[in-house]
């Protein structure tokens, strides 16, 4: 079979006709540009806050810029996983790509747990053998470094439809933290010449990392491992089809999101007649996309006895 034969099978296979779910296989609508200006924007001051934080000898300096190091390669993460995401089902990738982009959220947040246990690890040192830290240059370098934050946050926020676009905003969020804390400690240190603040402060903003992280990394886990939807009970809907009239029993029952908000559902039924199968299969399509919002449905029916249709 040539290649355009295999394109024109797949095409008809991943076709949706009447009746149908119209579940997504690939994700549109999503901005790249945005990414795109955010990425900019940070990779160029996270070099800017690199040079400064060593040249300054801050603790948070320096974790804030690579904390925006980070977010530079999360937001870089994202651009690629929404261009893989937006590829069209295939002959061997039959649900398409939309996975894609809770793989690129689970690396960042992973990526994140190092950024913590670095500012964690590096903090301590500073706690028992202080650093002298030029507190003035910390203290402007950070306020401009927050406005960044501001403004990438901001550009983030209009285009919040994706979870690996979330994920970054996350990111982006707490490096405005880690600004705020670079700011705090560039005052202190200039005003008072008190210089265990700084490491204080950058364990301080790593337990806030760590906490808005935990979310968007079980959220992709939960995803990834084809997890039953947060918004959708497993035992009521097992339930809810074993009271459907003519059903017997319900077994090998599984439910999971084909793309994130588009839940899918598949098990086998009982049923006392495999003649009374199409009203059965009407009744639990209504039910099911009534009451649990899913719509992407594949039943196996088997009648008394275990006989399959």
């Amino acid at each position: 079979m040539s290649s355009q034969q295999v394109e024109a099978a797949s095409e008809h296979l991943h076709a949706h006709l009447d009746g149908d779910a119209q579940h997504a296989h690939v994700i549109e609508g999503r901005s790249q540009r945005t990414l795109g200006i955010a990425l900019g924007m940070t990779l160029l001051f996270a070099v800017i806050e690199a040079v400064t934080g060593v040249f300054s000898n801050s603790l948070a300096l320096i974790s804030d810029a690579g904390h925006m190091v980070t977010d530079a390669a999360a937001l870089g993460l994202a651009l690629m996983a929404q261009a893989i995401a937006k590829r069209p089902p295939s002959a061997r990738h039959s649900f398409g790509f939309v996975r894609a982009e809770a793989l690129a959220a689970f690396v960042n947040s992973l990526a994140m747990l190092a950024l913590v246990a670095w500012i964690v690890w590096e903090a301590s040192q500073r706690l028992r053998h202080p650093e002298p830290v030029q507190g003035g240059v910390v203290l402007v370098v950070a306020a401009i470094g927050a406005s960044i934050n501001l403004i990438v946050a901001w550009v983030l926020s209009r285009d919040n439809q994706s979870i690996n676009t979330r994920a970054a905003l996350v990111n982006v969020l707490g490096d405005l933290l880690g600004s705020v804390a670079a700011i705090a400690s560039g005052a202190i240190i200039y005003f008072t010449g008190w210089l265990r603040v700084d490491p204080i402060l950058s364990i301080f903003v790593a337990l806030l990392i760590l906490r808005s992280t935990y979310s968007i990394l079980r959220e992709s886990y939960h995803f990834l491992m084809e997890g039953v939807p947060h918004d959708i009970d497993y035992l009521a809907v097992g339930a809810d089809l074993q009271a459907i009239d003519g059903v017997l029993d319900v077994h090998d029952l599984h439910v999971w999101d084909m793309s994130p908000g588009h839940p899918a559902l598949i098990g086998h039924l009982e049923i006392a007649s495999l003649e009374q199968w199409p009203a059965v299969l009407a009744a639990v399509r209504a039910m099911l996309r009534a009451k649990h919002g899913i719509d992407h449905v594949t039943l196996q029916p088997e009648a008394a006895g275990g006989k399959s249709l």
